[in-house]
């Protein structure tokens, strides 16, 4: 059982450390893309010759299409190592795992051939994935995107283009899903979703001026693809429950709530029941270690 580890990183540098340390197995290969924002330096430095690093970097934005397209390219780069990775994992630099790497690998062998990827179809109000985040035009980071959002403002406003896109005109016969960021996909999956995205350019690049098409891009093309039966929900487990835009950092009570259920579960709801081995998000090394040392006892018992 071959895993590629996608590992999405614009902070932390230490905390990305500690993650490779905990998934390094001669059965993993770790690729990593830092955000063009930041400094390259503190991560080659921590990680070492440990991971992959992506040649080419992309400026990433909350909520904006670069964030697919970090994503599309660790896939891109997984996919042309000639190793043969049966999953492709997606995390973020801030992530850790809740069970050992072998146990990982032991759960993608149980269940090879599923794809855990959280997915629902919108609109859904149950999970915040309402239409508007496709008929609603938002414009890209910086000067370019910011007078192209003008002029379609003016436009709009004097009623020669309608104020909502027409998302159909572009899905054709694609119904739209939503779902999280996170997801463990097989190689077939992101083969399947590397040839769409170069083949539909034109629905790519409708999607380029969408909210969080992140949560949108992968779920849509799944969910209308022959994958769509294999689809499980996602395995990392994020703390949504005090609302807002970002989840909240994994302290002692998360810990303290890992510590007492040795497997932890998500019960049915918007997305289906499953299984986490994952969570996120982990910010200092405190909170690693505790989790490394949970980690560490239950292999003792087992």
């Amino acid at each position: 059982m071959n895993i590629a580890y996608l590992i999405l990183a614009h902070q932390h540098p230490e905390q990305l450390s500690r993650l490779v340390r905990q998934l390094q197995t001669p059965a993993a290969d770790m690729f990593v893309h830092v955000d063009a924002k930041v400094n390259i330096g503190p991560f080659m430095r921590a990680v070492g010759s440990h991971v992959k690093f992506t040649e080419k970097r992309i400026p990433v934005y909350w909520a904006d299409y670069s964030q697919v397209d970090a994503v599309l390219l660790l896939i891109e780069t997984a996919l042309a190592v000639p190793r043969n990775y049966d999953y492709f994992v997606l995390l973020s630099g801030v992530d850790y795992p809740l069970r050992s790497a072998a146990e990982i690998e032991d759960f993608f062998l149980r269940n090879k051939g599923l794809e855990f990827i959280n997915w629902v179809a919108m609109p859904s109000t149950l999970v915040a994935k309402p239409l508007s985040r496709l008929t609603d035009y938002k414009r890209r980071p910086g000067l370019l995107g910011w007078i192209i959002g003008r002029v379609r403002q003016l436009l709009a406003k004097l009623h020669v283009i309608p104020r909502e896109r027409d998302y159909r005109v572009y899905l054709g016969n694609l119904a739209p899903y939503g779902g999280s960021t996170w997801w463990a996909l097989t190689r077939d999956a992101c083969d399947y979703i590397q040839k769409f995205a170069v083949g539909n350019p034109r629905l790519m690049r409708f999607f380029e001026n969408t909210s969080s098409p992140d949560e949108m891009v992968f779920q849509t093309i799944l969910a209308n693809s022959p994958f769509r039966s294999s689809m499980r929900r996602n395995i990392t487990y994020t703390d949504w429950s005090k609302g807002g835009n970002s989840p909240s950092p994994i302290r002692d009570q998360h810990v303290a709530m890992f510590r007492a259920n040795p497997i932890v579960r998500a019960e049915e709801g918007a997305y289906v029941a499953g299984e986490f081995l994952f969570c996120r998000k982990v910010m200092d090394a405190a909170t690693s270690d505790q989790l490394a040392v949970m980690i560490q006892q239950r292999n003792a018992v087992t």
